[in-house]
């Protein structure tokens, strides 16, 4: 299938290329990002051997849709996305913390809950709350961002006495984070969906403070439907999600959550059919716009020749 595994382009003025999980990202004189979301796709911090038919075209339009709706509270660092796989942007000089906002009692913080913590980040939770209960009112509870390992959980006040983010520019990002959330929270709910909870991570260009990276989708964000979500919890039911949590499950069910000595089950051409499939679902359920295949051209040739346009504009 035509499907973005990895790329090797070199492109004028390239001074850069990093590979992560699922993100190729080109440097460009110094001053320029090009993101390119490949179809790879990670469980358990795993990369699985086959990469996923029109993935990273689903995030990466996810992310330029509600960027882009989002751009009136905070300048974002999208300079042009001129692939649907494709974004080129400038570099930030990235905040050390990502900011995770909460509306719901679910994923960390309902399991820090449930093992008798009633503080998550340094803010206090009420008693008597269940998993995916409506928090009284949305909480921040900030991570580090670590270069190496896993991100870890620090207080507005840790942040602070640190000195990892000065006083005004915290400020200003909690302000941020929550108009973003409340913009989110109401997109989602003309699509049938709860905004559980999501990150964000915010860089600098001089005094100026920008949005980066990706934000609501499916990969930083955890949504359930609106539609039976009452009943649901008064009968200790699961939420009905919309996120990659069926490729969680697919591969637990199958024997691997990424501890040494498993190994991926099979991913068939119809196993990786099903699940760009779900992806493409998981797009138009978000967005509420049908999503189109691009036509025709090799995939790779056709990314190669809008990034070479795009960049010949900059």
């Amino acid at each position: 299938m035509n499907a973005i595994k990895e790329t090797h382009f070199n492109f004028p003025n390239q001074t850069g290329f990093y590979k992560g999980k699922v993100r190729d990202v080109y440097t460009i004189d110094n001053k320029y990002l090009v993101m390119l979301v490949s179809d790879r796709i990670s469980a358990f911090d795993v990369v699985l051997p086959e990469p996923i038919p029109y993935k990273g075209q689903v995030l990466n339009q996810i992310a330029a849709k509600f960027l882009k709706a989002t751009a009136d509270i905070v300048p974002n660092w999208v300079v042009s996305v001129p692939d649907p796989s494709v974004t080129i942007g400038r570099i930030c000089e990235p905040f050390k913390v990502e900011m995770v906002i909460r509306g719901y009692l679910a994923g960390h913080a309902a399991r820090e809950y449930a093992a008798g913590k009633r503080r998550v980040c340094g803010v206090s939770l009420p008693e008597g709350l269940k998993e995916n209960d409506k928090l009284p009112e949305p909480i921040i509870t900030p991570t580090t961002k670590a270069a190496v390992g896993h991100d870890e959980d620090i207080s507005r006040e840790e942040i602070l006495k640190q000195g990892i983010v000065s006083v005004e520019d915290y400020e200003q990002l909690e302000k941020y984070t929550r108009a973003l959330f409340a913009r989110g929270t109401e997109i989602a709910a003309k699509q049938g969906l709860i905004l559980v909870d999501t990150k964000y991570e915010f860089g600098k260009v001089g005094d100026q403070i920008y949005l980066i990276d990706e934000i609501h989708t499916p990969d930083s964000s955890r949504y359930f439907y609106s539609e039976g979500y009452a009943e649901r919890q008064a009968n200790n039911e699961p939420q009905k999600q919309l996120s990659k949590e069926f490729v969680r499950r697919w591969l637990i069910d199958n024997g691997f959550q990424g501890k040494d000595g498993q190994v991926v089950p099979v991913m068939t051409p119809e196993k990786v059919a099903s699940i760009s499939e779900r992806y493409i679902e998981l797009y138009e359920q978000i967005t509420g716009e049908t999503f189109v295949k691009p036509a025709g051209v090799n995939v790779l040739d056709r990314v190669e020749g809008a990034i070479i346009s795009a960049l010949a504009t900059l």
